[in-house]
């Protein structure tokens, strides 16, 4: 009995302290429920507030974006006066587009037109001056001051008695002194109207740099009020759109800011033809797939980064790429011609740094359209750092594909065919083999037009010239123009890297 009630007195002890665990558990949990929603509207109120942050972002976004756009119309618009503008222009049935120089072009045609005629002025003065030129007689010789009152009086009495008509009067002859004196101020007005000359020929040249801008912000701005994204729309509902900043044949770019990252992006907006078959829809979409697949691995601090990738609809679909503030080298070279030795050759050694280390990863890849239209320049200078973009027709040298003599080159006709090489242009039963050896040519020749400001083969070629001539394929040798300057040092560097002959040529790692 007593063991009974000691089971019963523990039974009890037990279930009491089971039960003031479960109280204790159920407050605990009632505080934590209480935490929970004390933690959800705490969320909620960070949400709303983070909601808020982003509405005034966006507000405070379009209405600098739209500043922006009405000041570079504005400013488009006082150019078009001062540079030049597009007109429209009726030959038959057809319209066309002609380009017609503003005021600064004219007031310089003006300017040289008077310096034309101020030179030829001054050479028939010359040439008058050069009749009445002393001859070259010694000094006992010359004529004096006495004897020409006595020259003047024969040839009046010679030319009233002996000739019927009245002759024009020759060209008095000046002294030596006199002579040289009018010379040399001729020289002077010569020397300074060839400055002029050179100042004017200086302004044009700026002038036609800036022409090349103002035609080219024309465009943008036409092809921007032309876009169904020009109004600031919010794509994936994260990337608003800011502003155009280029189109090609089936995409425009477009500066956007990314809601999330709180950081720029450059969003590349790929808009197939609605008239497309949808086999060809299917290629151009699979083609970009494999692009973004591609770059989407690549992490290098001389590649543009590849952020996301979406689709708006089935004929719609973009890609998010890492903002870069300046223009491309394409751009740079058009305005400036060429750059200094040094500058050119820390370009080179970036895009090589590049390189290597896509010759490095598994698999390695050929971007096999390097070209200063894809070397980006960050700050927009010569003097910084660069960074490598589209890699649209990269390939890929993995195992399957890839063989002792290189890969299969299944794009042929692709590319931007001045900076490729020879083997990229051989015709067979078999397609041509490349390597990464095709990038380390392309390195060559944009070294060489950073340096001379013209392409080593085929510069005032168009692509089907160089295809049909077969211009590549017969280049031998590299020509080096006498000026401007270069050091021996900066072609013995880039030569390996630029050999005719596969073998010969640096690979990327090289």
């Amino acid at each position: 009995m007593l063991k009974l009630t000691a089971l019963e007195s523990n039974k009890n002890q037990d279930l009491e302290k089971k039960e003031g665990r479960i109280d204790d558990l159920l407050r605990a949990n009632c505080d934590l429920r209480r935490q929970i929603d004390e933690q959800q509207k705490l969320l909620e109120k960070y949400k709303e507030r983070l909601n808020k942050c982003i509405s005034m972002s966006k507000k405070l976004l379009i209405e600098k974006s739209t500043q922006e756009k009405l000041a570079s119309r504005e400013k488009s618009m006082q150019d078009r006066l001062r540079l030049g503008h597009f007109t429209t222009v009726r030959h038959g049935a057809s319209f066309t587009e002609q380009w017609t120089d503003g005021f600064a072009f004219q007031n310089l045609v003006k300017q040289q037109e008077w310096v034309n005629q101020q030179r030829e002025d001054i050479e028939r003065q010359r040439k008058l001056l050069a009749k009445r030129k002393p001859p070259a007689t010694n000094n006992s010789q010359a004529p004096s001051a006495n004897s020409e009152p006595k020259q003047r009086k024969n040839k009046a009495v010679n030319g009233a008695e002996n000739d019927p008509f009245v002759r024009p009067n020759l060209p008095q002859l000046l002294t030596l002194a006199e002579y040289h004196e009018q010379e040399e101020i001729f020289k002077l007005r010569l020397g300074h109207l060839k400055k002029e000359e050179a100042e004017i020929q200086a302004e044009l040249e700026r002038l036609e740099r800036v022409r090349n801008l103002h035609i080219r912000e024309l465009k943008r701005i036409n092809n921007e009020d032309n876009s169904q994204f020009k109004d600031h729309p919010t794509l994936n509902e994260r990337y608003l759109l800011l502003h155009l900043l280029g189109r090609g044949g089936f995409s425009e770019v477009y500066k956007a800011f990314d809601l999330y990252e709180q950081r720029y992006a450059a969003v590349k907006i790929h808009q197939l033809n609605k008239s497309w078959r949808d086999e060809k829809k299917e290629n151009y979409h699979k083609h970009a797939c494999r692009e973004y697949r591609i770059h989407k691995e690549l992490d290098h601090p001389r590649i543009v980064k590849l952020y996301d990738y979406f689709s708006l609809d089935t004929d719609t679909f973009c890609t998010v790429l890492e903002y870069c503030e300046g223009n491309d080298l394409d751009f740079y070279l058009k305005q400036h011609k060429l750059m200094t030795e040094k500058e050119a050759r820390s370009i080179v050694m970036q895009i090589v740094n590049a390189l290597r280390y896509l010759n490095e990863i598994k698999p390695p890849i050929i971007h096999y359209d390097l070209k200063p239209g894809n070397i980006l320049l960050v700050d927009g200078t010569a003097c910084g750092e660069i960074k490598i973009t589209d890699f649209g027709l990269s390939k890929i040298m993995d195992d399957d594909s890839y063989g002792v003599d290189g890969m299969d080159l299944t794009s042929q006709g692709a590319g931007t065919y001045w900076y490729l090489p020879p083997e990229c242009f051989v015709v067979g039963k078999e397609p041509p083999k490349i390597s990464n050896k095709v990038d380390v040519w392309s390195v060559g020749v944009i070294f060489f037009q950073c340096l001379y400001g013209r392409k080593p083969f085929g510069h005032n070629q168009s692509q089907q010239d160089i295809l049909q001539e077969n211009t590549i394929l017969k280049a031998t040798e590299v020509q080096f123009p006498v000026k401007p300057v270069v050091s021996n040092e900066a072609k013995v560097v880039v030569m390996p890297w630029w050999r005719l002959t596969l073998r010969e040529r640096r690979t990327g790692s090289g």
